[in-house]
């Protein structure tokens, strides 16, 4: 049975109590821990229940960082338990497993799938829903905020759709969107990080509704933010529209890439190449690959009815990038920063129509 000892006066911590307090918990005593006070034996003993949880040892970030040399100054933070989808919800075919097995048996395939009309409609309808969460997640990027605060906004927006979050669990990836910080170029992991002030931040939104994919990324401000990394994130903004433009029936998936290069190299940014837009829909990933760099060797033609993203990661330094231990982070190889943008598009008879498109 334990005991509280007296120490200096403060206030009981039971619930509700409020009264004088000079006890405090003798295992708090032990481990060192930040004072907390209780009135009475009866208050301490009601209040056990809940505050044996802050003898439990805080979380650690990953055994897999001890000694890794990161590019930059951003460092992980802690990853919070994989948040659940209710069973009602329909599920695309990794949900459970990890494994995307119909993109697998698609590998290779230089079909790209043109959407009906019914297609269309159940896509823009993901679509939305993408853009509303994106922008919900947006306006709560503040400092002091942590990126798994966001990826709880974004779970919770989602499943109140009934849609499905796409990235939770494909290929075991463990949260519900991804946040990208500073350097990171992709796939930055929500954690226990809050944001600061300075920082850029990228919040990418996938959704699966209907039985089609959506996807769609934003780059965010995080307070005040030097003006060399405000002009990185225009700039990128700036070479995804001057290639959505572009865009129209019979245009060549390839000259996206150059249109793009060409807008920021005069800056001296690079553009990513590691990763590239992508066909999207009844797969998450699927034909057409639409390199973002210049001279690329991409195949195919815009033609009506296709659906892909455009999303190009332009950097401050150099194109090189690394991969973080757990398997998901990119980041600049220089520790220079990143910005990305991303839309989904629809090849229309008379052009495209972004379907993640922001609100007037």
């Amino acid at each position: 049975q334990q005991r509280i000892f007296p120490m200096e006066s403060s206030v009981c911590a039971s619930p509700g109590c409020g009264k004088p307090a000079t006890l405090q918990c003798p295992t708090c005593l032990k481990l060192k821990l930040e004072p907390t006070f209780f009135c009475s034996q009866d208050c301490f003993k009601g209040s056990w229940s809940v505050h044996k949880a802050v003898h439990a040892p805080a979380p650690t970030v990953a055994p897999y960082f001890e000694n890794y040399e990161f590019a930059g100054p951003l460092r992980p933070g802690v990853l919070s338990p994989i948040r659940t989808v209710p069973a009602h919800i329909k599920r695309p075919d990794y949900a459970e497993t990890g494994e995307p097995l119909q993109e697998r048996a698609m590998r290779g395939s230089t079909t790209i799938d043109c959407k009906n009309a019914k297609q269309i409609e159940l896509m823009k309808e993901s679509c939305q829903i993408a853009r509303d969460v994106l922008d919900l997640a947006g306006r709560a990027a503040k400092p002091g905020v942590t990126t798994d605060e966001l990826d709880r906004i974004v779970h919770e927006y989602i499943i109140s759709k009934d849609a499905y979050p796409s990235p939770l669990n494909y290929r075991g990836f463990p949260k519900s969107c991804c946040t990208s910080v500073n350097e990171v170029i992709c796939h930055g992991i929500p954690d226990s990080r809050p944001l600061e002030e300075g920082d850029i931040l990228n919040i990418d939104i996938s959704v699966y509704k209907n039985g089609y994919h959506s996807d769609v990324n934003e780059m965010f401000l995080i307070g005040e933010v030097d003006p060399k990394y405000r002009k990185l994130v225009q700039v990128t903004r700036e070479a995804l529209d001057k290639a959505i433009a572009y865009c129209k029936p019979g245009a060549m998936y390839r000259e996206v890439g150059n249109i793009i290069s060409a807008h920021v190299n005069p800056h001296g940014y690079s553009v990513v190449r590691s990763f590239c837009g992508h066909g999207v829909g009844e797969l998450f990933h699927c034909t057409p690959n639409v390199p973002h760099y210049g001279k690329n060797k991409a195949v195919g033609t815009m033609k009506v009815g296709h659906t892909f993203t455009i999303e190009p990661m332009i950097n401050e330094g150099t194109f090189n990038d690394v991969t973080w231990p757990d398997q998901w982070t990119v980041t600049t190889k220089d520790g220079k920063r990143s910005a990305q943008f991303e839309e989904t598009l629809l090849i229309t008879p008379t052009g495209v129509e972004i379907l993640t498109a922001k609100k007037a």
